[in-house]
């Protein structure tokens, strides 16, 4: 069994989605002073490798923690990216087949190589709304990718987000080492933090290959 870890780290230094604040990590206690170690975190709920529950753009919509924690695991295919072009539902029905056996479509685009870089936050492949439509046809639980979004950097109004959400799919973003996964055959895990009305969460995303 070998697996393989699909997910950033978090420190002070990471790169965050424009307009919102790096997490601060401090150090409350320590094993010389208390007897234990304890860091107290402040972070954004889509900080890092993360998922986006329907309540992050949907008024009403689920939280995370009103889905069951299959909705978190399932097996997984990737769909590797030719170009950072936007991705095209032509192109997407080459996968046809692929995608009606899986519960998650994950983009491998190899965006995550300019993670910590500016280039990072611009010209990404992300989603055509008519992509984004054909896929909410399938039985799928979530929807990722390698790069900071789902949607175009410059969307105004999130198109792909509300198209994928409203059908109570999960996004998961930020992705890393999807190339590890091209061809196999593989679970893949993104359980979030169980948190009250939570929009979305860091996770510990993992694929298993089988």
């Amino acid at each position: 069994m070998e697996i393989i870890d699909l997910t950033h780290v978090i420190d002070e230094k990471m790169p965050v989605f424009p307009g919102t604040e790096p997490p601060k990590i401090i150090q409350k206690n320590t094993i010389k002073k208390d007897g234990f170690a304890e860091k107290l975190l402040t972070m954004y709920s889509h900080t890092g490798t993360h998922i986006d529950a329907p309540a992050h753009m949907i008024q009403g919509g689920y939280s995370l923690n009103d889905f069951p924690i299959e909705k978190f695991i399932g097996r997984g295919i990737i769909i590797p990216l030719e170009s950072n072009d936007i991705i095209e539902l032509n192109y997407l029905k080459k996968f046809e087949f692929q995608i009606k056996k899986a519960s998650f479509v994950l983009f491998y685009s190899g965006w995550d190589d300019f993670w910590g870089r500016k280039e990072y936050f611009n010209g990404f492949p992300s989603l055509s709304i008519e992509a984004a439509k054909y896929l909410v046809g399938f039985d799928l639980k979530g929807v990722g990718i390698d790069a900071v979004s789902i949607d175009a950097m410059d969307s105004k109004n999130f198109d792909v987000h509300h198209i994928l959400l409203k059908k109570n799919l999960i996004i998961i973003e930020n992705l890393k080492n999807l190339k590890k996964l091209i061809n196999k055959n593989f679970e893949l895990y993104i359980t979030p933090l169980k948190i009250k009305d939570l929009d979305g969460s860091p996770v510990r995303a993992f694929g298993k290959k089988l």
